[in-house]
Order: structure tokens, then sequence, then C-alpha cells
């Protein structure tokens, strides 16, 4: 049986797979529609994931500065932003164990209230928070006419195929 880091730890690779296949994704729209506001707004929610995995970081104690919830990036600056955050995580990651993800912690919500989770629920969180995000962006891609990529799990984790192929 996978240990929970080790298990978040897995997940995060997938994770930043799919991060590369959205920037792919976002690349694929024709010129001719980036200057809409569905585009702007398929860049704005890969934005919002990257500033959400740092901001989780920074209450957990391993980003300097919390960034925006919504922050306004360009689809030139996301790769930079992306690999940072990734870095980041990584590094948090390899460290992981279940202290720390028993550990309990307090942070302030954005709407002011005071809140206190462990570290198992925010990983949890922040996993699904980018599979809920990308799906939206991945469907506005298609919209646009570019190239949507299906970033499900099960295509990333290639089940052993058990039947004879043809069959």
């Amino acid at each position: 049986m996978t240990s929970m880091p080790d298990r978040f730890r897995k997940w995060y690779d997938y994770e930043r797979d799919c991060n590369a296949k959205t920037l792919v994704m976002l690349n694929s729209v024709p010129e001719d529609k980036r200057p809409t506001p569905q585009f702007h707004r398929a860049v704005g929610r890969m934005a919002h994931l990257v500033a959400a995995r740092q901001r989780w970081l920074h209450r957990l104690g391993h980003w300097a500065v919390p960034p925006e919830v919504f922050p306004s990036t360009s689809l030139e600056d996301l790769p930079q932003l992306i690999n940072a955050t990734e870095e980041a995580w990584v590094n948090y990651l390899q460290k992981l164990d279940d202290r720390e993800l028993e550990r309990e912690f307090e942070w302030k919500f954005p709407t002011g209230a005071q809140m206190r989770w462990n570290v198992e629920g925010v990983l949890t969180q922040t996993f699904g928070h980018a599979w809920y995000h990308r799906g939206q962006i991945a469907q506005t891609v298609a919209e646009l006419g570019g190239q949507a990529t299906d970033t499900d799990y099960i295509f990333w984790s290639k089940p052993t195929r058990v039947d004879a192929p043809n069959a």
C-alpha cells in the first residue's frame, strides 16, 4: 500500500504533467481568439491555480509572499510562474511525512475568517481545486478552436489492459 506522503508526491508528478499539457492547450488557441474575454478567463484560471498553490505554500510556511488570489498574468508569463511554483512544491513534498500531514495550522481566509485545518486536508483541496479548474480551461480551449487534451488521472497513470487487444 502506498503511503499518504508518497501518494501526494505521485499526484504532484501528475499535476506537473497536467500543467505542461495545459500550457500546450492554451498555446493551441488560434491567435485571432486570444484577445477574447474567454481566452483571458482561461489564462486567468491557470494563473489562479498557480497562485492558489503559492498561497497554500505561504500558509504552510514555505513561500515568502502571499500572491493575489486572482493575479493578472499573461500566457507568456505562465511558464516561469509555473516552474517556480513547481520547484517549491517539489521541495516541500520531498520532506513530507505522516507527522506533517497530521499537523494542524491556522490561517486567515480572504474573507477575514480565522481557519484551522490539517495539512492532509489542504493537500487534498489543492489537488481537487486543480482538477476542477483544468476541466474548465480545457472546455474553454475547445470552444475557442484550440486543441483540448484530456488530463484525467487514468490517462496519466495508464492502468494495465488485461484483455487481448482487438478482442
